[in-house]
């Protein structure tokens, strides 16, 4: 059986972090770190870490710096932002504390005893996750953030991929997609009136964003969060699952709408041909195999031949 691309950045373990920012969170915590254990997963080249106390405090420690990525203190700034902003409905860690101390901005949760799902999708699982999707969606309808920004704001720059591509260098693109880009770029052109609407979505669900505890599901890392239709979380994260062994997006969302599968698709496909960005070896892969999935959906969906 052939195995998904990896999901990982480069994690910096607690002894690399600055003192620093270490004496501010054992100062938070009331203790000195005794144990520190590096939780693997993400993209992002930072510290994501569950430590404990001397005095057997816990608590999940998620810390970055301005390098190797200049962008990420950025994207961690807005979690802050969220998490603080969450209400006790949402299926997400607490936010214990924020700051940034030595140029590194730093948030503190709760420890969640939980596992990241099985990959390939186990089909429990997987519903398990697809029910608190629904539930959330409900619970964070309206948003909660009254400022959270629109999914406009947040992902219109990012999904004009079949717009920029008619523009570029298409050598390799799938024979498909070539043969209709220009369909598809006016169909991407209307995704945001299509997903516009005043839920909180998480705006970056994949299996590596979420933890399992028994039969509750928690939700983490919401930078992206904004306000969306409340279907967005799900269709975006479809192309994930199938692509990780679960069952493709058009058995579980039939009647999506096609100008965001479309928007989601073109992001995939141009994103995937573009180079890493600094500390993020894997992301190209893993948005290359999503893309192949979505294309797919986006076949499918269209109809076109």
């Amino acid at each position: 059986m052939s195995h998904p691309p990896a999901v990982g950045g480069s994690r910096v373990p607690w002894s690399r972090v600055p003192q620093e920012v270490r004496a501010a969170v054992e100062e938070f915590l009331g203790g000195r770190v005794a144990e520190a254990r590096t939780q693997e997963g993400g993209f992002s080249p930072a510290a994501a870490v569950r430590v404990r106390t001397e005095h057997g405090r816990r608590a999940f420690v998620k810390t970055v710096g301005p390098e190797p990525n200049p962008d990420t203190p950025h994207i961690y700034r807005a979690e802050l932002r969220i998490a603080a902003a969450l209400p006790e409905s949402a299926p997400a860690p607490r936010l214990l504390t924020g700051f940034e101390v030595a140029g590194w901005v730093t948030l503190v949760f709760e420890d969640v005893e939980g596992e990241h799902p099985e990959l390939p999708w186990r089909r429990d699982q997987l519903d398990l996750v697809l029910e608190a999707l629904a539930r959330m969606s409900r619970a964070l309808t309206p948003s909660p953030v009254a400022d959270a920004p629109t999914v406009a704001e947040v992902f219109g720059d990012s999904f004009h991929g079949w717009r920029r591509l008619t523009g570029e260098d298409t050598a390799g693109l799938d024979p498909w997609a070539l043969r209709h880009l220009g369909e598809l770029a006016e169909l991407e052109a209307g995704w945001e009136s299509a997903a516009a609407g005043d839920s909180l979505v998480h705006g970056d669900l994949r299996a590596d964003n979420i933890l399992l505890a028994g039969e509750r599901v928690f939700v983490v890392d919401w930078p992206w969060a904004c306000r969306a239709a409340p279907w967005f979380d799900l269709l975006c994260m479809l192309p994930s699952v199938g692509m990780q062994g679960g069952p493709p997006p058009w058995e579980l969302f039939a009647d999506a709408e096609p100008a965001v599968v479309a928007a989601v698709a073109g992001y995939l496909a141009r994103q995937s041909r573009q180079p890493a960005p600094p500390g993020l070896a894997t992301v190209r892969g893993f948005q290359r195999a999503q893309g192949v999935v979505a294309l797919e959906w986006l076949r499918r969906r269209t109809g076109w031949a």
